[in-house]
Parts: structure tokens; sequence; C-alpha cells
């Protein structure tokens, strides 16, 4: 990946400095000063021996009187996979997890509270093959399946919550697959699933072939750090799945996805998408997407006229976090594993949904009498014509 682009920020600290680059920080960013904040010597040295990147921002909010500060640590982990394709289930999945922690125990001496992984991070994407085995192998329980028993340890060493998306294996449901996010609490224990509501069909993407539509609604869960919950991969192209969970309470919404750089990919909608759910909804919001090149054995094609190949292209990393206020940090490199840190205050969500009145404005009552005229048969939709009587 040496001639791919290292970061769309990278460019801008390349060709910017002084003055111009303090006006594109807060134009772009939200501020002039991204607030980075120190990371421990022992973290900076553990993440170059595992060649990872490691950063840190923060998000503070105004200082109250009735209130104290809601500080939490929130880390999201990007990464590539760890051997080729072609090598056993269990080889491929153990070796992941070897990569990923390392990541985590830096995570953890960093104080982080909650952790985020990519879409179906224990794994490749094989889902643009169509072919069922290997891949429906990875499938596991999200209740006590190995990716859980392991990182339930880690959470309970680390007083951590994860938020671990995986290829579910519903045993109790005549073994069929889902996309689901399982949450972990600071104990080991497992919270709850969510699963993937928006299934996409374009491209490569071929992921009803394997799951279809989750049944689980807008769940937020609770945890000891504060109310999280988890819009997968595809559905942040759909502005109500964001808003249902505002509306459910959620403080902090992850984004775990696995999308590409090529032609039909979505690079340049990244950096927009959870940033806006962020300034819709008044909550924070992460934006995680894995990274790297991922061949498969044999070649597949896309019904879209172009030849067969055994790649989907470059999955372009660049994770980032955004508050409430619409103000992001930078984003992680396009190409390499990483570690980025959020320090967050929770109160912020309050203060910026009192000062922008979003919820109070909103007209509910008159977008749920709309959508259940869209819904009937016989809809009309609401046009007016010049020469209309």
């Amino acid at each position: 990946m040496e001639n791919e682009t290292q970061s769309f920020e990278a460019i801008v600290n390349n060709n910017l400095s002084g003055r111009d680059l303090e006006e594109f920080n807060r134009i772009h960013f939200g501020r002039k000063d991204n607030l980075e904040v120190k990371l421990k010597d022992s973290s900076l040295a553990a993440a170059k021996d595992a060649d990872f990147e490691i950063a840190a921002y923060a998000f503070p909010a105004k200082k109250e009187e009735t209130r104290p500060p809601r500080i939490v640590k929130v880390g999201v982990i990007q990464h590539s996979i760890a051997v080729p394709t072609d090598r056993p289930v269990i080889e491929q999945k153990k070796a992941i997890f070897e990569k990923v922690r390392k990541m985590i125990d830096v995570a953890g001496q960093e104080g982080v509270n909650i952790i985020c992984f990519q879409e179906l991070w224990n794994m490749p994407f094989a889902f643009c093959t169509r072919e069922k085995q290997p891949w429906c192998e990875f499938a596991e329980s999200a209740e006590d399946g190995p990716t859980t028993r392991f990182l339930s340890e880690l959470a309970a060493k680390y007083a951590m919550v994860f938020v671990s998306s995986i290829l579910e294996r519903d045993e109790n449901h005549s073994d069929i697959l889902w996309n689901t996010a399982v949450i972990i609490s600071d104990t080991g224990s497992v919270i709850g699933k969510h699963r993937k509501n928006h299934i996409p069909r374009v491209g490569d993407f071929n992921e009803s072939n394997y799951y279809m539509e989750g049944n689980t609604g807008h769940p937020v869960f609770a945890t000891r750090y504060g109310k999280i919950a988890v819009n997968i991969c595809f559905g942040r192209h759909h502005v109500l799945n964001w808003m249902m969970f505002g509306l459910n309470g959620a403080e902090i919404v992850f984004n775990p996805s696995a999308t590409i750089a090529a032609e039909a990919g979505s690079e340049y909608m990244w950096n927009i998408e959870a940033r806006n759910a962020a300034i819709t909804n008044c909550y924070y919001t992460a934006a995680i997407n894995r990274v790297g090149w991922e061949e498969f054995p044999n070649e597949f094609t896309s019904a879209d006229g172009k030849p067969a190949h055994k790649d989907i292209g470059l999955f372009y990393g660049s994770s980032y976090f955004t508050a409430p206020d619409g103000v992001r940090c930078p984003g992680l490199s396009r190409t390499r594993d990483g570690l980025l840190i959020s320090v967050m205050d929770l109160n912020k969500n309050r203060q910026i949904k009192d000062r922008r009145c979003y919820y109070m404005t909103q007209r509910l009552d008159m977008y749920v009498n709309s959508l259940s005229k869209v819904l009937e048969l016989d809809y009309k939709p609401q046009v007016v014509y010049e020469n209309e009587k």
C-alpha cells in the first residue's frame, strides 16, 4: 500500500502551516486546535513495536454548576486481516486475536473505558464472494462464542466495555446467520446485542446472501460509562436509523464499518455521514472502518459488467470521532492499523440540545402523519403543479 495516500490530514499538514493551517482546522474540524491528548511513552513504544498508529483527542464541555463532568475515554480500533484468506478459519481468527490483543493492551494502560471494533472484525470481509464455505464457518454464538470469550476476559481485566461486531450463528433459531454487534460489559458479561438493520445490495457487497435485515430494533445499552448504541455499516446511509438511537437515549453511537475506496465506494461520503448524525442528534459518534486489501482464493463477479476479480478494493480506514456540536478530530490513517482515543465529556450532549433545540423543534407528530400516508397503497405524493386547479 506504499502508493496509497496516507490520509487526508497528511495532505493538509504537508501543504499548510501557520495561519492557513489554523483556518483550515477551524473551518473543517470546527476548532483551530484539535486538543491532542498526551499519551504515555510506554503506549507510544508499544504501538511502534506492534506497527500501529495511536492518537488521542479531547472533547471537553463547559463547566456546569449542577452536574460534575462526565469524562469517558473511548477507543476505536481499525486493522487489516492478519494472514491470507486461504489459511484455515481457526488460524485466521487466532491471528487477528493476537494482533488486536496488543492494541487492547495499550488501550488498557491508557485507561480506555469503551472500545469499538470495525464491522466483522474477527474475519475477512468475505461476503463479496457469495461463497458459503468456508466463510460461514466464521459464524459463532454471540453469547458464548470464542470471540466473546476472548473479549470477556480482557473486559474484566481492564474494566472495559467492548462493542464487538461478529457474524452470529443463532443456535436457538435454526442456526441462521446475523450481522451482530455484541455489547460486553466491563465485568465481562454480555449486556446484549444488536443486529444490522440495513443490508446493502450494491456492487460487491452481496451480504444478503448470508444474512438479512436485523430484528432487534434500535436498542441503547446502559453501560457503566454511558448509554451507547451501534449503527452497523450501511445503516449510516439511513438518517432515521441514526435518529431512533438518539430518541432512545444514546449518548455515543458507534458506526463499525467495512467500506472501500473503489469507484463504487463511499470514501467521499465517509467524513460527512457520522458527523452529520452527531450534529442532527446531539450525541457523540464514532466511525470505524477496516484497513487494507483482502484477496480471496477464487474470482467473483459483481453483476456490473466488470471482469471477475479476487478483491473488492482498498478498505481505507480513516476512523474518527465527532462531538454533538459537530466538532471532529483528525482521522486515523487510510492504510495502517490504528487505535484512536477520545476523551469526551458526555455533559456536552445536553448542553448542545439546550443550545440548538433540535429535539424541541423536530415535529415528530407531523412526520408520523406523513409517513403513515406514504405507506398506503394508493399514496399520492404531495406535489403542486403550476396549472393545477
